[in-house]
């Protein structure tokens, strides 16, 4: 497959967002083009379809690319404007919302969730707002490998996994689940006043010029998203049936639209993450306090922050957002360096060769 590349840069020097022509220094030149050079080597190497990526370092966009094809039978590019599902990397930004009810005061993330919702049972009622946030609140989880449990509706899959049992105690184990940011979506909504995805709008979409973000998954008609592919076998008996590209449907609920349901650009990804190292959002103290691990009761660190995995703790600070095993961002604060792709192939994994684009730009 050719792989396309469009290139764009700002003309207005001012935009915070973008590096003027000439501004940058020759190693970031350099690192531009190795990392343009390893991007197209790993998309053949992973037969990836489609992906764009950005680099923000000391605070500007260094680099913005698009390549290859938004949707393959139809031959249509990817461009900056092409929308990609970043899936459970929405994690991050919910973690972000989190924060900024809590500047408001409108939350406490030390306060159990009983203090903001009802109807809870009674094992749930003492899980603290940052257990949710940190997946160590032992919960079961609302999702299975089919999809919802009750393989109902979702008011059906709410009912049920109420029902169940806790897989653990609270704050004994670290164990990712839905039901976490299902139930911080209910909160976010009733202490804002207004739906979970309109507060992301206008608290964080706008602010950070974001105004392509929005949400939805395969069911939904979204302009200009990306279409998703696999080569995972299908169990056919067709000739190469482990080798060949197809369809990848993946359903979002609604009601779990805070765990995994944004659709965005690595373009604005980048200005959000810049919006957020700004303070645009919240304070640089607020910032470091999410991206601290959630303690376990033994003392041990957790694997998350506040809605953050913690790839690694200090002095070389590694936070990300990962979502659905095609779209990551990987954040150094200690190297003012961020590095987000957007693929359209599950099993890309973009977070597993992120750190090979990242340590041509580290220390330059």
């Amino acid at each position: 497959m050719q792989f396309k590349k469009y290139l764009f840069i700002s003309s207005a020097c001012a935009a915070a967002w973008f590096l003027c022509p000439g501004a940058s220094a020759a190693p970031v030149n350099d690192a531009n083009r190795s990392a343009s050079q390893l991007i197209q080597q790993t998309m053949k190497e992973l037969r990836i379809p489609g992906l764009q990526i950005a680099v923000i370092k000391d605070g500007q966009l260094v680099l913005s690319e698009s390549y290859g094809l938004a949707n393959v039978e139809n031959s249509v590019p990817v461009t900056p404007v092409t929308l990609f599902p970043i899936n459970s990397a929405t994690k991050a930004f919910t973690g972000v919302a989190m924060m900024q009810l809590a500047e408001a005061g409108l939350v406490d993330l030390n306060a159990p969730v009983s203090r903001y919702l009802d109807d809870l049972p009674e094992s749930w009622r003492g899980i603290r707002l940052r257990q949710l946030l940190g997946h160590t609140s032992g919960l079961p989880d609302i999702v299975d490998q089919k999809g919802l449990i009750a393989g109902a509706s979702e008011r059906d899959a709410w009912k049920a996994v109420k029902a169940l049992p806790m897989d653990a105690p609270v704050g004994d184990r670290f164990a990712y689940n839905q039901t976490n940011y299902g139930l911080l979506a209910q909160i976010i909504a009733k202490q804002a006043k207004i739906p979970y995805e309109q507060y992301l709008a206008k608290n964080q979409f706008a602010p950070a010029k974001m105004p392509l973000s929005t949400f939805g998954d395969s069911y939904d008609l979204v302009t200009n998203a990306a279409t998703i592919y696999s080569h995972s076998p299908r169990g056919t008996m067709a000739s190469g049936d482990d080798n060949r590209l197809s369809h990848w449907i993946y359903e979002i609920p609604y009601s779990l639209w805070a765990g995994g349901g944004m659709q965005t650009t690595a373009d604005e990804v980048a200005r959000w993450i810049m919006a957020l190292s700004s303070g645009k959002f919240i304070s640089a103290a607020n910032v470091d306090n999410m991206w601290t691990p959630e303690k376990l009761n033994s003392g041990a660190d957790g694997d998350w922050g506040a809605g953050w995995p913690v790839l690694h703790a200090a002095p070389d600070r590694q936070v990300a957002g990962i979502g659905g095993a095609r779209a990551a961002f990987i954040v150094y604060p200690d190297e003012q360096l961020a590095i987000i792709v957007l693929t359209n192939l599950a099993g890309a994994n973009p977070q597993r060769f992120i750190p090979q684009i990242a340590r041509l730009y580290k220390s330059r």
